[in-house]
């Protein structure tokens, strides 16, 4: 299966950004994924290309148009999941991206100004995905952090299959930490453990930290993990 992504935005050029490049660039080179940026504009209604207008009932900024939004979404998305990048979606989660990842089609609105018509979510059952507590100037860096994430998780992007396995939240716990040589560095030695060979006490280790550093940083994630089990 090759993920098909549509991107409806008003800035096309930025496409492929860091997503030609490392893993996701050849993996778009290979056809494991393929991109396509459709400009809004190009299904606007008059000769200035505008898709915008204010709010109904006043406010501040200006609104994306219902009717050439719709023009763009039904010309251009054959099946599949429509995403709108939005602060106020639901957050991306790794559960959500694996979720993602076993899609065919994607298409993904990356809005601007204010934000998007209210009809235009309801009338095609758009789900709102939000990476983050922030605001963006516009969708098109979200979309690309969210399709990082999934296409990393498509078959034969990552050489090897078990790299994701302890990845900080696929065990619903931040991943340990990891070290490397030079096994001594400016006074700092790698933890003993680590250099023992013995597997049984590693993985222990291992476990321990992930549930600590995660109790510090994360404790909302070790309750969920907790009232799972």
């Amino acid at each position: 299966m090759v993920l098909k992504a549509k991107i409806l935005t008003i800035f096309p050029e930025i496409f492929p950004g860091f997503l030609g490049t490392s893993l996701t660039g050849r993996a778009l080179e290979d056809g494991i994924w393929q991109l396509e940026a459709i400009n809004i504009r190009d299904y606007a209604f008059d000769k200035h290309g505008s898709v915008d207008d204010t709010p109904c009932g006043g406010g501040a900024g200006m609104i994306m148009r219902p009717d050439v939004l719709g023009a763009a979404i039904e010309h251009n998305h054959t099946g599949g999941k429509i995403i709108y990048m939005s602060p106020k979606g639901m957050p991306l989660t790794q559960a959500k991206v694996h979720e993602l990842s076993k899609e065919e089609n994607l298409t993904i609105i990356c809005g601007r100004f204010e934000g998007i018509d209210e009809r235009v979510l309801e009338e095609y059952s758009i789900e709102e995905i939000s990476i983050g507590d922030y605001i963006l100037t516009g969708g098109e860096q979200a979309a690309m952090v969210m399709l990082d994430a999934v296409v990393r998780l498509l078959p034969g992007v990552l050489g090897n299959a078990q790299s994701t396995e302890n990845e900080s939240f696929e065990q619903k716990l931040l991943e340990y930490p990891q070290y490397t040589r030079p096994i001594e560095w400016k006074g700092r030695k790698v933890p003993d453990v680590l250099m023992s060979g013995h597997h049984e006490n590693i993985a222990k280790w291992q476990r321990q930290q992930a549930l600590q550093i995660t109790k510090n940083r994360r404790p909302d994630l070790l309750e969920k993990m907790l009232d799972s089990e």
